[in-house]
């Protein structure tokens, strides 16, 4: 009798363990889930909340609550792995945003021109694009959700995984059998102790926190500037006597903008609604914010705050030895400084990576799993770079302060983005590399680096770069 799918995707398993199981029901894990379709019978998510039947918050992503959007790096990656999602998040109020056309920004550099579109992003609520991206993946049926229950870690060798143990809601612990496990738990991720506990080295991890607070709130646009308005960006500089400080206005489904203040030790913002405002207009490095905010509507009183920035990498495609059947994605392998809105694209070009990994070696080929991590660790590198290259130089960020190559590294991209304010085709292949389009070697190009040596063809811009009927839409003309 030939050998049925499942023996041959996992040869060391018997047939009954066709089954992949994925930790985490998030936008990491359910991507993660939604690859693995093409190559096992079935795919089991275990995920320690209930989650949401809509577009609602849940208390294991506090984060949902802050700016989010997926860049189209990501973007793309997501509708590759999830076909039609785009047009849904369209159709549920998530618009497309051109980058730079429709960004307002203002860098450490100066005001960024609003030069043509090279690349577009999509700015939704955190709780909105999960929903959509839930819904359509959790209708297939070869997709099991298992809610309420806790990862208790991998079962196996430090050669092979072979299952999981969880703990479900009543308290029951049991191993669930599996050909491949996928931890996608996020920042709260064990896989360092878990890969110990198998008898492997811990992962070399590094951490740059630049001690960021984030608050929160919803506002009504006003009703002329609800369709089209340009997202608002003021940056923090890490240079400034007080660093940090910096907020994004990001319209959102519904006529809505959602606008996040960060500030760094010392200046950071409050969970106070009554001091949202006056640090708009007072702590960050250009009033604009608090000026549009002035015309707009508060939607309730809620701020919402939290301080989990840090950025933290595990470089698990380092390690000596890595155990068959075990891969880990998103958040669980790095976790970015919000702000810079890199962690859903991250998340599903890793889950794309896990795909296509599959796809070309195909399913139980010998070190599948290392090969995976290591696929998993290329769309990471660009994003660690961009949210380390400036963070790394708030005080107290690291143990050691800024290693050189983070010094060269940071100085050449400062001279990029000088450059960026007044060179159109200098600001196109930064804004490649930040979209997640293109790895940041397209900016050591030699034209590039020429074009660096040189600086901006345009002088700076005086104030930021609203048009005419913008700033009437919003109140201010």
């Amino acid at each position: 009798m030939p050998p049925s799918r499942q023996q041959r995707a996992f040869p060391h398993m018997s047939e009954r363990s066709g089954v992949a199981v994925v930790l985490g029901g998030s936008l990491a894990g359910l991507l993660a889930a939604r690859a693995l379709t093409s190559f096992v019978d079935r795919v089991v998510v275990v995920e320690r909340d209930a989650l949401p039947a809509g577009p609602e918050p849940r208390a294991g992503l506090p984060q949902a609550r802050h700016v989010h959007q997926l860049w189209s790096g990501g973007a793309r990656a997501l509708e590759r792995l999830v076909p039609g999602v785009t047009e849904r998040l369209r159709a549920a109020g998530v618009t497309r945003l051109p980058v730079t056309t429709d960004m307002v920004v203002l860098s450490p550099h100066g005001w960024f021109r609003r030069w043509n579109e090279s690349a577009f992003l999509l700015p939704a609520s955190r709780d909105l694009l999960d929903w959509v991206v839930r819904t359509q993946i959790l209708a297939d049926p070869r997709i099991q959700l298992v809610e309420r229950a806790e990862a208790l870690g991998p079962v196996g060798t430090d050669a092979a995984v072979t299952g999981v143990r969880i703990r479900d809601r009543d308290g029951a612990e049991r191993t669930l059998p599996a050909g491949l496990v996928v931890d996608a738990t996020g920042r709260g991720s064990r896989a360092p102790q878990w890969l110990t506990s198998l008898g492997l080295p811990a992962p070399e991890r590094r951490e740059v926190n630049p001690g960021l607070a984030y608050a929160t709130r919803l506002f009504r646009a006003p009703e002329p500037a609800r369709n089209g308005f340009p997202l608002v960006n003021v940056q923090a500089d890490p240079r400034d006597r007080r660093p940090g400080r910096g907020g994004v206005l990001m319209p959102v489904e519904h006529g809505r903008w959602m606008v996040t203040l960060h500030g760094s030790r010392g200046h950071e913002p409050t969970a106070d609604a009554a001091d949202f405002l006056r640090y708009a207009r007072e702590e960050l490095r250009h009033p604009l914010i608090a000026e549009l905010l002035a015309r707009a509507e508060p939607l309730g009183e809620e701020v919402a705050f939290t301080r989990t920035t840090a950025n933290r990498r595990h470089f698990f495609e380092r390690m000596p030895m890595w155990p068959e059947n075990f891969v880990v994605l998103g958040d669980a392998v790095c976790a970015l400084n919000p702000v810079y809105g890199h962690g859903m694209s991250v998340a599903a070009q890793g889950a794309l990576a896990l795909q296509e990994v599959m796809s070309r070696q195909g399913p139980g080929a010998p070190g599948l799993a290392r090969r995976i991590q290591q696929a998993v660790s290329r769309p990471v590198r660009a994003a660690w770079d961009l949210s380390t290259g400036a963070d790394v130089f708030y005080p107290g960020a690291t143990e050691t302060g800024p290693t050189l190559r983070e010094r060269i590294t940071a100085a050449y991209v400062g001279r990029l983005l000088h450059t960026a304010t007044g060179n159109g085709r200098i600001a196109r292949r930064v804004t490649d590399v930040t979209s997640l389009e293109r790895g940041s070697g397209v900016l050591l190009a030699p034209s590039v680096v020429v074009a660096a040596m040189v600086g901006p063809l345009k002088p700076a811009l005086g104030g930021p770069p609203l048009t005419a009927e913008e700033l009437k839409a919003a109140g201010l003309g």
